[in-house]
C-alpha cells in the first residue's frame, strides 16, 4: 500500500514521521521551505525532550508522485478544496481519501470532489506541534480511529499500519459519536486557548477560565442531543477540562493559528455548532461570541500592538 499525506503540517508531518519506517509514503505541502528542509537533511521529531531525524519524501507537486492507494488528509479547512485537488491527482482509480481534520463539513467537501465512495472520515487524537521547518514535536499519542466506509479493507490495514508504527489506533463503523465527541473537546479548547493566549493547560486550572469552557461545551452538547447525536462522553465538560489538563503544555492549533497570523478553523468548530444550532433551533449565543473574537483577532492581526 502506497500513502501520500496531504498537508504536512503539525500532523501529518507527525504521522508521515512514525509511518515512514513501516510502508511507502509521501508528504505533499504547499510550503516550500518545509518540504526543502525535509529533503535536505529529513524530518526532525521532538518527543520527551529527545529529537529524531528521518528522511522522508516530500514534494511541492503532486504531479511528481507517483499513484498512491490511500492519501490522508490532513490541511487545515481553508486548505480542503486544494487537498479534495490534490488527492484527484494522487490517488488509483480504486484510492481513497481518509480525511483527520477538525471540525465537521471537511468529508462533504473531499466528497464533492472525489465522489463519496472515495472519502472516509477518521477521528485522531494525536498531539502535535509544529516548531518551524523540517521540524515538529509529539505531544502525546492519542489513538486514531478510522470509519469503516467506504472500505472495511482500507480502514483494517491502515490502522494496522498505524499500530505497526506506534501509534495505537482502530476502526469503527460507526463514528458520529467519536466525531462530535472530539468536536465538543475542540470546542471548549481551541478557540478560548487562541482569545486568552494560553496553552491548554490554563483552562483546567484558572476557574475564570473553566467556567468559560463550561459555557462553549454545553451548548455544543445541547446542539449535539437535538440532532440526535448518542455522545461517548459521560460528562462532557470534566473530559474535556481532563484533555486540556493530559496536554496542559500544549498550544493548540488555533492558538499556534493567531500567534503566526494565519487563518484559523473557527468555521468548521464554534461556526459548526452555530450553524447546526441555527438549523435545530438551538441558541448558540457563547459559541457564536467566540466566532466573533476569533475573527476579529485574525482580521486585526496586522495591528496588533507589540511590546516595546
Amino acid at each position: 500500500m502506497k500513502i501520500a499525506i496531504i498537508g504536512a503540517g503539525a500532523l501529518g508531518s507527525v504521522i508521515g514521521f512514525h509511518l515512514a519506517p513501516v510502508i511507502s509514503i509521501t508528504l505533499v505541502d504547499p510550503w516550500a521551505e518545509h518540504v526543502g528542509a525535509i529533503n535536505a537533511t529529513g524530518l526532525r521529531c521532538t518527543y520527551n525532550g529527545d529529537e529524531t531525524s528521518r528522511s522522508i519524501p516530500a514534494t511541492t507537486d503532486p504531479a511528481s508522485v507517483e499513484p498512491v492507494d490511500v492519501a490522508l488528509v490532513t490541511v487545515k479547512a481553508a486548505q480542503t478544496a486544494w487537498a479534495a485537488e490534490t488527492a484527484a491527482q494522487l490517488l488509483k482509480p480504486g484510492g481513497v481519501a481518509y480525511t483527520l481534520q477538525n471540525g465537521l463539513g471537511n468529508a462533504e467537501v473531499l466528497s464533492r470532489r472525489l465522489g463519496t465512495l472515495r472519502v472516509g472520515q477518521a477521528v485522531t487524537t494525536l498531539g502535535a506541534t509544529l516548531l518551524g521547518p523540517g521540524r515538529v514535536r509529539l505531544a502525546g499519542r492519542g489513538p486514531t480511529t478510522f470509519g469503516a466506509a467506504p472500505s472495511l479493507s482500507i480502514a483494517y490495514a491502515l490502522a494496522d499500519t498505524f499500530r505497526t508504527a506506534g501509534l495505537p489506533a482502530g476502526v469503527s463503523t460507526d463514528l458520529n459519536s467519536l466525531v462530535w465527541g472530539k468536536l465538543i473537546v475542540n470546542v471548549g479548547i481551541n478557540a478560548l486557548t487562541a482569545i486568552l493566549r494560553v496553552p491548554n493547560g490554563a483552562l483546567a486550572s484558572v476557574p475564570a477560565a473553566s467556567a468559560l469552557v463550561r459555557q462553549a461545551v454545553e451548548e455544543a452538547v445541547a446542539v449535539a442531543r437535538a440532532a440526535g447525536i448518542t455522545l461517548a462522553l459521560a460528562d462532557p465538560v470534566a473530559e474535556t477540562l481532563a484533555v486540556a489538563q493530559a496536554t496542559a503544555a500544549n498550544r493548540s492549533s488555533m492558538l499556534q493559528d493567531i500567534l503566526r497570523g494565519a487563518p484559523t478553523e473557527i468555521d468548521t468548530i464554534n461556526g459548526a455548532i452555530v450553524r447546526e444550532g441555527r438549523r435545530l433551533g438551538v441558541p448558540t449565543p457563547f459559541n457564536e461570541l467566540l466566532c466573533d473574537l476569533v475573527k476579529a483577532l485574525e482580521a486585526t492581526a496586522p495591528l496588533r500592538v507589540q511590546e516595546p
